[in-house]
């Protein structure tokens, strides 16, 4: 089977996807716009997107990617402002 792409917009955004490594091959970026086109589809046709992938808070910070990476979130404390009354 062969396809031709006539649209520019779309041929620089396969081949900005092909240049940043993230897909291998053309079939790779078919294949995933594919499975995102039917989890879409199921999604449209099954409720709601929380619904479906509802996670506990405490399994969302289990799966979070940036689980392990010894972030440091400390911020200086706000004293704030001086103001004339």
């Amino acid at each position: 089977m062969q396809l031709e792409i006539k649209s520019p917009e779309l041929q620089t955004l396969i081949a900005q996807r092909l240049a940043s490594n993230a897909l291998q091959g053309i079939e790779e970026i078919l294949l995933q716009a594919l499975n995102a086109s039917s989890r879409m589809e199921q999604l449209d046709a099954g409720g709601s997107q929380h619904q479906i992938g509802r996670k506990s808070l405490a399994a969302l910070f289990a799966d979070s990617p940036f689980k392990g990476l010894d972030l440091c979130l400390d911020r200086e404390e706000d004293t704030g402002r001086d103001i004339q009354l």
